[in-house]
């Protein structure tokens, strides 16, 4: 809550407890707590006051007369009204203290997230593309014209900026786009869009367009396919952790399959993945969904080698190693990252989170995969875990399933940050420790199969959950 917010909540809860105060102090009190509660909440309204702070507002206005009409009375000489027994007083005093206390519940419930500060030695900047595949004919449409774009942000390793720098937003690159993007995300979800209005006021610790890092040499890539539904932005606490540590992340975004992408030219274009209720049929969208997401992955790396050779505008030619590049992804987009991996022998390693394997012409690959899966329980998949082991099996490589105690599927995102902490949506981890579990596995991961660090790989992922390692043959 802000400080403006608290200032409303403290004033209406002075007022309420005002009229229990010995007779000597209730008017100073009950003059103080109403001035501050006017005012801020005068200063909220203006500026555009948050849902959660409603119910504040009406326990402050509900006391409001009741408090100040006797001190009325008393300095304008008439005679003091009768105060109404405690037994009478008593019920509105609980109502107008239930409604006050409600606004830091629900502030507490769905609040505007506060992103963990990154640890590596790097700042963090980012900056949003948009790449068109003239090769590839957009199927989502009827234009024979059309082509796929995809739009893609980058978190990269940067130089320091100056304190007070602006920070980059989350969810989009302007306020419209971001209030775009988390209506399409509430709807998409099946949720009044009022309830995460806080969250696109949030901003990250990434500064747009900023410099890239002097020092570092040529950063491994690490490519992001987000959820069904879901958008470039929403691992973005997971990105900034890794462009600290010194990777180049690329997040994805993939029209007419997230919940809303917003093209440079201003066009919004919204999903158009819905459930059709009938299982096989849905599996065979989603199976279709995920091979255009994998052959997305494979054109981005593409590009991203034309941007490091110098072939295309940006500040990261010469930075980008296409040699050590990991292909990863979330629920739909870890099924993506594991199709595009058997198709394209350029990724050098891959990283599922809670991804179901779609694959339909499933076969060897050479790269090591680290699949990070949420606790187990009666309303797991039955077919998850049997199809994620027999993809895994058909590695040359040494692989890995992590299976992290108290994670649900949303645990693997941003969603801790700013969704209710209900145990069968985010998780039992905490809003703070999800990302950084998720993240630190992650990076020992990359750092063995990326960077060929040295050590116990196995033993370090075991510090996060139950592991199964997966040698070849």
């Amino acid at each position: 809550m802000s400080l403006l917010e608290i200032l409303a909540l403290l004033g209406a809860v002075a007022l309420v407890v005002a009229r229990w105060l010995p007779p000597a102090a209730r008017p100073a009190v009950t003059i103080a707590a109403g001035a501050v509660f006017l005012l801020s909440a005068l200063v909220l309204v203006a500026a555009g006051i948050r849902w959660q702070l409603l119910p504040v507002l009406a326990g402050g206005l509900l006391v409001l007369p009741f408090a100040v009409s006797p001190l009325v009375r008393q300095r304008t000489g008439r005679r003091a009204a009768r105060r109404a027994r405690w037994w009478l007083a008593l019920p509105g005093s609980v109502a107008c203290a239930v409604l006050a206390v409600t606004g830091p519940v629900a502030a507490w419930a769905f609040p505007v997230p506060v992103f963990p500060e990154p640890t590596g030695r790097f700042a963090v900047g980012t900056r949003v593309l948009q790449w068109t595949d003239p090769d590839r004919p957009e199927t989502a449409t009827p234009e024979p014209d059309d082509r796929r774009t995809v739009v893609v942000q980058l978190w990269y390793p940067a130089e320091p900026s100056p304190a007070g720098t602006r920070r980059a937003r989350y969810l989009g690159r302007t306020e419209q786009e971001a209030r775009t993007v988390a209506d399409a995300l509430a709807s998409y979800s099946g949720l009044p869009g009022f309830l995460i209005d806080g969250v696109p006021e949030a901003r990250t610790h990434a500064v747009p367009e900023a410099p890239v890092a002097r020092d570092g040499g040529r950063f491994p890539l690490v490519l992001f396919s987000p959820g069904l539904g879901g958008v470039r932005t929403q691992n973005t606490a997971w990105a900034e952790e890794l462009a600290s540590h010194g990777y180049v992340v690329a997040g994805l975004d993939h029209p007419y399959d997230s919940a809303a992408v917003v093209l440079a030219d201003g066009r919004t274009i919204a999903t158009g993945i819905s459930s059709t209720g009938n299982d096989d049929e849905d599996d065979r969208r989603a199976a279709e969904t995920t091979g255009i997401r994998a052959a997305d992955l494979g054109f981005v790396l593409t590009q991203l080698g034309r941007l490091d050779r110098g072939e295309l505008d940006g500040a990261l030619a010469g930075r980008l190693d296409t040699g050590r590049a990991a292909v990863t992804g979330h629920s739909l987009g870890g099924g993506a990252a594991l199709q595009a991996a058997r198709q394209d022998a350029r990724f050098a390693a891959v990283v599922d989170l809670d991804g179901y394997p779609r694959d339909p012409d499933r076969g060897p690959f050479r790269q090591p995969v680290l699949a990070l899966t949420q606790e187990l329980g009666p309303g797991t998949d039955e077919r998850y875990i049997p199809r994620l082991t027999e993809v895994l099996g058909f590695s040359t490589a040494t692989s890995y399933r992590l299976t992290i105690p108290g994670a649900a599927h949303l645990t693997f995102m941003d969603g801790p940050l700013y969704l209710p902490p209900v145990p069968a949506m985010v998780g039992s981890l905490g809003r703070t420790r999800s990302p950084r579990i998720v993240a630190e596995a992650t990076l020992a991961f990359l750092d063995a199969t990326l960077r060929q660090k040295p050590g116990d790989l196995a033993g370090a992922l075991s510090a996060y959950g139950d592991l199964t390692v997966h040698r070849p043959g």
